[in-house]
């Protein structure tokens, strides 16, 4: 049993006020003689301060990382300037079959002075949906955001996302935000899907806000036509949207890095952004997949290779440590 410091003042000064000799004392404490000498010894030497616990960290884990994979890690992180930690801990995992953990990323990272500080903040929202969805194509979400193009004025941005994936299904850039543009992004995004094939007998339901183009009698009569429910969210309540609302962030906190002159450069980097994002940006709310890994049902088999090579390097680890202490 681990003793605290007022632990250990206690049992010395019960010993010392004891009528019963120091062996007799201790045995009823069940309290080792050389282990109460050798806090006495240091108490009288130290006073109370020196009964505090002295944590001595062993010279060397059986699982730390070997310099070599330090290096690595170094380089990879040059490589991918514009990945977190987490992101290259799941990029080294799946790529180079190595297992390593963020915060050992972290470490190794700042160690080198290669980590730095987020210029942005996240829109926050609900940790989960209050119904949430359990396969694609259950609930969209849908909503518009603006971008301003130099000498053109501003564009609106409207985005379809699939809720249990988080994948980018469909987007248009407009020049309004009326239901007709709505109607379009929706129809690209039953193209790409699928979902009007005679086949599917499930109809996504759409989520979006209360704007003018959601509540328009337009697009009510569309998605009648198209047999998509509609659902609202609270007024004044944007977390409702949240995952759209984060992804709407998370764009523009790199678009917004550059000016655009023509709506085609604009698009042509939207169209960018949404390729890294759906096919290699590892979400964190995805277990570190990316959105179209959980679209198109990849993310166990990830999830589980991911686990044989956590498996596999620290077997790997733990030999090298026991070859280390036999030399």
């Amino acid at each position: 049993m681990r003793y605290s410091q007022s632990e250990k003042m206690e049992i010395i000064q019960l010993v010392e006020q004891s009528p019963l000799s120091v062996k007799q004392t201790l045995a009823e404490l069940h309290i080792n003689r050389s282990t109460f000498y050798k806090w006495y010894n240091r108490y009288q030497e130290g006073g109370y301060e020196a009964l505090a616990n002295r944590y001595r960290p062993p010279n060397q884990f059986w699982n730390e990382v070997p310099p070599w994979e330090r290096d690595r890690v170094v380089e990879v992180a040059l490589k991918h300037a514009e990945k977190s930690p987490r992101e290259l801990a799941c990029y080294i995992t799946d790529k180079r079959g190595y297992y390593i953990s963020e915060s050992t990323v972290y470490r190794i990272l700042k160690a080198h002075d290669l980590v730095t500080s987020p210029i942005y903040t996240v829109v926050s929202a609900l940790e989960k949906f209050p119904h949430p969805s359990r396969a694609p194509n259950e609930l969209w979400q849908t909503d518009f955001t603006w971008l301003k193009v130099v000498h053109w004025g501003w564009y609106y941005l409207c985005t379809i996302l699939d809720d249990y994936s988080r994948y980018i299904l469909a987007w248009q850039l407009c020049t309004g935000m009326a239901a007709e543009e709505v109607k379009q992004t929706i129809e690209e995004a039953i193209r790409f899907t699928g979902v009007r094939d005679p086949k599917v007998w499930h109809r996504p339901r759409l989520l979006s806000d209360n704007g003018p183009c959601f509540v328009s009698k337009a697009l009510r009569e569309y998605l009648e036509q198209e047999g998509m429910g509609h659902t609202r969210g609270k007024p004044y309540h944007p977390m409702t949207q949240g995952k759209i609302e984060r992804y709407h962030r998370s764009m523009k906190n790199i678009l917004l890095l550059e000016h655009y002159y023509s709506p085609s450069e604009l698009e042509d980097q939207i169209a960018t952004f949404v390729d890294y994002y759906n096919n290699y940006r590892y979400h964190e709310a995805l277990n570190n997949v990316t959105p179209a890994d959980v679209y198109y049902g990849r993310d166990r088999e990830i999830l589980a290779r991911r686990e044989q090579i956590k498996k596999r390097t620290m077997l790997l680890r733990r030999r090298h440590y026991c070859s280390l202490k036999l030399a």
